[in-house]
């Protein structure tokens, strides 16, 4: 008797039928076990699949951050993307990839989505990756690239304005570390992030690992290669720039608004339960969203899942109430 799978069983129909679609269109190698800069080269090539059919923008364009010495940043390329009808401010949209794979253009259908529905410009970092560049190089890039992106915007027309900053998987975990960086160092507070199935520590015995540490999709082994890739093997576990939920509740209570959402089928998801656990505490008023039936890195796939579409959507509403509140 054939045994399906517990994570399996867990899937929508759709994301069930676009699981199987992608398995017959050949074998499905995995990046993590290639030399990283074939490794990345293969994820861009198979994420070209969720990248068709761009929506429409005013303005698309790319600009330069230049270094910081003072925090040890590169030169870094940031996608500008703009919306027909904007507001003043912007989105910075932190791309996943566990640290070491993806690029602006492996999520712009998924940023253009989120910036038309939000009303907003979002700006991609295309920050340093590991192992070549691991922690925290990538870190220092996005936060030069927060504290940069209305004046290195300005010529792509980007008025400033509440800025709000936001990112998927490896990218949330950018995203949140920024955040407290940034909050540590009294310089900017952002009006709130949208953070979607992040991952917030280097813990791979919670619930969900022990769960779908197979998959479907993302799978215990490949999170614990991205992390010795990002860490350079260091021991990190109580650095909350690298392992966010390390912070402490005074670092945590001190962030702006906070849009949570993880997937249910995911290795991930207790990353963000235990980080809501953890604002709750601190009487806090975030929700959490899970989105049932779907697995890590489903807002890729706009084009098929209407969860995607929707959990898009449903954020971009969080984001507008977030940049009004100021």
């Amino acid at each position: 008797m054939n045994v399906v799978p517990s994570g399996m069983a867990q899937l929508s129909a759709e994301m069930a039928a676009l699981i199987a679609r992608v398995a017959d269109s050949g074998p499905q190698a995995d990046p993590t076990l290639m030399p990283p800069a074939e490794g990345r080269a293969l994820s861009e090539e198979t994420n070209r699949r969720w990248n068709a059919d761009l929506p429409s923008l005013a303005k698309e364009a790319n600009v330069w951050i230049e270094a910081s010495a003072e925090l040890g940043s590169s030169r870094c390329r940031m996608r500008v993307l703009v919306p027909h009808d904007h507001a003043a401010g912007a989105i910075l949209f932190v791309h996943g990839g566990g640290f070491a794979f993806c690029s602006p253009e492996t999520h712009e259908r998924c940023a253009r989505i989120l910036a038309i529905e939000a009303g907003m410009p979002v700006l991609v970092p295309d920050y340093r990756l590991a192992p070549e560049q691991p922690y925290p190089a990538g870190l220092m890039d996005v936060i030069g690239c927060l504290r940069a992106a209305f004046t290195a915007t300005a010529s792509a027309g980007i008025q400033p304005g509440p800025l709000l900053i936001a990112g998927d998987s490896a990218g949330a975990n950018l995203a949140l570390a920024a955040m407290l960086h940034e909050e540590a160092a009294g310089i900017l507070r952002a009006a709130g992030a949208l953070l979607f199935y992040g991952s917030y520590a280097r813990d791979f015995a919670t619930p969900s690992y022990q769960d779908f540490a197979d998959g479907p999709g993302l799978t215990r082994g490949k999170m614990e290669r991205y992390w010795v890739w990002y860490t350079g093997g260091r021991d990190v576990a109580g650095d909350p720039l690298a392992c966010p939920l390390a912070a402490s509740d005074d670092a945590l209570a001190a962030l702006p608004p906070l849009h949570l959402m993880a997937a249910a089928v995911d290795p991930l998801l207790s990353d963000t339960l235990i980080l809501h656990d953890r604002l709750k505490a601190l009487g806090r008023e975030e929700a959490v969203t899970v989105v049932p039936g779907v697995t890590h890195g489903f807002l890729q796939n706009t084009i098929d899942l209407a969860a995607a579409r929707e959990a898009l959507s449903a954020a971009a509403m969080e984001a507008r109430k977030m940049a009004a509140s100021l």
